[in-house]
């Protein structure tokens, strides 16, 4: 028999806070926190708010929302693309 390794546990933490690299990005529109995801830690689909296309579980995307007490209750899952972009698009572009 081999001997048993203990598991490592992870921390806790909230539910629903993505992982990976978090750093705060200065728009016109104020200051976002960002986190790059992979494709590895997404497991849902959710749509973009940039171009109203899904994306996929697996595929990789950021997480943005405002840097501001309570602005963890407004993150959005993003192409990378349409994120750098949104602030391109013209009337009736998206509040995020």
């Amino acid at each position: 028999m081999s001997p048993r390794r203990a598991r490592r546990r992870e921390p806790t933490r909230p539910l629903g806070v993505p992982r990976g690299n978090e750093r705060v990005e200065e728009w016109p529109d104020g200051d976002w926190k960002v986190r790059m995801l992979t494709g590895g830690t997404s497991t849902k689909d959710y749509r973009c708010p940039g171009c109203d296309q899904e994306i996929r579980g697996g595929q990789p995307h950021l997480v943005a929302w405002p840097d501001w007490t309570g602005g963890d209750e407004e993150r959005r899952h993003w192409h990378p693309v349409c994120w750098r972009k949104r602030l391109d698009r013209g009337p009736g572009r998206s509040r995020y």
